[in-house]
């Protein structure tokens, strides 16, 4: 049922049920050879486990609990599942004969409208879930009654600061602590029981264009946090806070500071000699915005690294060095930061693969040796099993189209890339993947009864064109590229391959193959969730449903229409002997910004018969412009200056389609230059996220950029059956995984 915002109460403390997994109970053990830590689960015949008696306080996950977190399959209390974050229950109440019995529990209401992409955690009775701007909910898991919301308060006008939506995509818990990192780049503790905050740090320079939009994870006390900015000019780092106090323990930079000023370590004096020009000048990029796991086997956290800035990297590098931490997956001691082993995916990165794609960790048998590795399907395109003590390199084989190198050298572990792939100017490339990715942060799973690795996987191509003018932008993006491209080089070229689908495949990752495929959908997809009766659960991206594929087979047993887009993961918990399936839904709607995207939590059951009310009568803005009476050359201008300070956002000359950003082609502020103004200068909106652009703008370059998006409108008015090329999906950011 649907719950009014606003209602609190105080968690409920649960009753322990116990729970017979066939007769059998799993007990931990650990054996160590030579080399290898191996976990194992030992199945006890005729035991049946009953759940620990639900702690006296909220969110009470101690780190005895998460090691543990296979004997509690009840809950959900980390971003993974678990710490090697396999997205894998135990639990198997719904299984293949009977999921096509499952319907909606319950429901409830967020009070925005924007793109949902966290994951939620289920801890004694109660599921915490953050949303849009950062803020957290806490919800009864009996009934969906909201207990408390937390809204941090983002100033609207950080947005500008933001690479790619108003979205975070979880939090932690610890000791009756909710965790959150937030868009203006704080890390926020918030009281489990009540809401009201513990304490909170800021993580970043204020000065700079910094944002965090990745779920925190907590290992031995400590909260790790990353943050996004690479496409706008900052340095990258991941930082290890105090959960109890939010004092910073340490710090690890990703990439070399200005060497006047001296390295903080030999990982950055190291890293510096793959670096020539001056990159210090806007950062080097390298954010770490997704992708941190701690691993209680290695005792290390491994973390994945983003971009350099700018994206191309002959206006990064004039040397064309590897750029060192760039792109690369990196592993440092938990207790103090300390480098132990990096392995880079992409040197000398000039597609924006980021190296941050969800990893996972597993013990495996590989060419005859049992190890612990690391799962990474990485956004360049290729599968990666790196071994988790040392970051050898065990595979590397592509799991998506790949056209910008013709494999991996296995000895080197350096990608062996097409010339032609690098775009000199006047040169463009029709790249796959693009820099949509491969893979991007959606969440992938693991079955430890398949051996499969189940990826959210993306088949993109990108025109990659070099900006012949580019010089470094203090407001928007510093990318390198012709922000154009993907309207000027498909309209010109209309044979060349142009797609963006998303779809779920099982991945054999010892063979390196594919084993089945789901169905494709427009656009990025969901995250996956995979069960030990046999079942893996995904959101269908834009097809707006969640899915219930055979985790052998591949066959669709059961899907459920949301009435929006679902790109977070699902979770699984039991309460009161039920089995429940959650998700966090709200995605992109043809109808743009505007139009009703339904953002909710979604919780199934077996016979569940709830009905989510209809869908809202909603008719979409006109294309419906002032008319076309500038020059040429101040429409020429305007272009210049849109993409230089609005494409950002705003997306492919102003037609930005989907919930996070209006599409201005079609806005009413175009009919007045005073009205335009009165948003683009005086920041009329800025508590909406559209600050003032007066300090890098004067008026009459905020003029040509309404003339420009009026002669974009009236072009498009000229042409409404086709505003993107055939078979495409609608024109977006060129990327919206940060």
């Amino acid at each position: 049922m649907a719950r009014l915002a606003g209602e609190r109460h105080s968690p409920p403390v649960q009753p322990s049920h116990p729970i017979a997994l066939g007769g059998f109970i799993l007990t931990r053990i650990w054996t160590v050879a030579p080399g290898l830590c191996a976990l194992l689960f030992v199945a006890i015949p005729g035991a049946v486990r009953s759940e620990p008696a639900s702690p006296p306080g909220a969110a009470h996950v101690t780190a005895q609990r998460l090691l543990n977190a296979a004997s509690e399959p009840s809950q959900w209390m980390t971003y993974g599942g678990n710490y090697e974050e396999q997205r894998y229950s135990r639990l198997t109440r719904i299984d293949r004969d009977n999921v096509k019995q499952l319907g909606l529990a319950w429901f409830a209401d967020y009070d925005t409208n924007l793109t949902q992409t966290g994951t939620p955690l289920y801890i004694d009775g109660v599921i915490y879930v953050s949303t849009a701007w950062s803020k957290v909910y806490a919800f009864d898991a009996h009934n969906g009654k909201q207990l408390w919301q937390y809204n941090p308060k983002t100033p609207g006008e950080w947005i500008r600061n933001v690479c790619c939506g108003i979205v975070n995509r979880g939090i932690a818990a610890w000791n009756g602590k909710i965790y959150v990192g937030t868009l203006d780049g704080r890390l926020v503790a918030i009281d489990a029981r009540t809401g009201k905050e513990a304490w909170s740090t800021l993580t970043v320079d204020p000065s700079k264009h910094y944002s965090i939009t990745s779920a925190p994870r907590v290992a031995k006390g400590k909260v790790l946090i990353g943050e996004s900015g690479g496409e706008y000019g900052v340095r990258g780092y991941i930082s290890a806070y105090d959960a109890e106090t939010g004092k910073l323990d340490w710090r690890f930079f990703t990439v070399p500071g200005n060497p006047k000023d001296g390295f903080e370590n030999e990982a950055m004096k190291k890293a510096a000699a793959t670096w020539g020009g001056e990159w210090w000048k806007l950062g080097g990029g390298g954010t770490v915005w997704d992708a941190i796991v701690y691993d209680p086997v290695t005792d290390l956290v491994y973390f994945g690294t983003g971009n350099g800035t700018p994206w191309n990297d002959q206006y990064r590098d004039p040397t064309n060095g590897d750029n060192l931490y760039l792109a690369s997956v990196v592993a440092v001691k938990v207790d103090t930061g300390e480098y132990v082993w990096h392995y880079q995916s992409t040197p000398a990165d000039t597609w924006d693969y980021d190296a941050v794609s969800p990893m996972t960790i597993v013990n495996l048998t590989v060419d005859g040796k049992q190890r612990r590795v690391i799962l990474q399907p990485c956004k360049n395109g290729f599968f990666y099993m790196l071994d988790a003590p040392t970051g050898k390199l065990l595979r590397a084989v592509p799991f998506t189209e790949v056209n910008w190198a013709d494999g991996v050298d296995m000895k080197t572990g350096r990608p062996r890339v097409k010339p032609e792939a690098r775009f000199p100017v006047g040169r463009p490339f029709n790249l796959a993947p693009g820099v949509q990715g491969g893979h991007g942060w959606q969440a992938n799973a693991f079955s430890p009864e398949t051996g499969l690795l189940y990826i959210a996987t993306q088949h993109a191509y990108f025109p990659m064109i070099a900006d012949k003018s580019f010089t470094p932008n203090p407001v928007g993006y510093n990318l390198g590229l012709d922000f154009a491209a993907p309207f000027t080089y498909y309209r010109d070229h209309p044979d060349v391959p142009n797609k963006f689908v998303g779809y779920l495949q099982a991945w054999d990752p010892v063979k390196g193959k594919q084993v089945w495929k789901g169905e494709e959908n427009q656009g990025p997809p969901g995250g996956a969730l995979a069960t030990a009766s046999g079942l893996v659960f995904q959101g269908g991206g834009s097809s707006q449903e969640v899915r219930a594929y055979d985790a052998r087979s591949g066959e669709k047993l059961w899907s459920q229409k949301t009435q929006t887009g679902v790109v977070a993961a699902p979770i699984t918990y039991e309460l009161d002997g039920q089995q429940y399936m959650a998700v966090s839904v709200g995605g992109t709607t043809l109808g743009g910004y505007y139009a009703p995207n339904y953002s909710r939590l979604l919780v199934f059951a077996l016979n569940g018969k709830v009905q989510l009310p209809p869908e809202k009568e909603f008719t979409p803005l006109p294309l419906d412009p002032p008319p076309a009476t500038a020059a040429a050359d101040v429409v020429d201008a305007g272009s210049q200056q849109y993409t230089k300070n609005c494409a950002a956002c705003h997306g492919d000359r102003g037609q930005t389609r989907g919930a996070n950003f209006p599409d201005l082609t079609r806005t009413p502020l175009l009919h007045t230059q005073e009205g335009f103004d009165q948003v683009v200068l005086k920041g009329v909106l800025s508590e909406r996220g559209m600050a003032s652009f007066a300090a890098v703008l004067k008026p009459e370059e905020s003029q040509a950029i309404r003339a420009f998006i009026i002669a974009r409108a009236n072009d498009l008015k000229k042409q409404p059956q086709t505003p993107w090329p055939p078979g495409s999906p609608p024109p977006t950011q060129p990327h919206t995984e940060h």
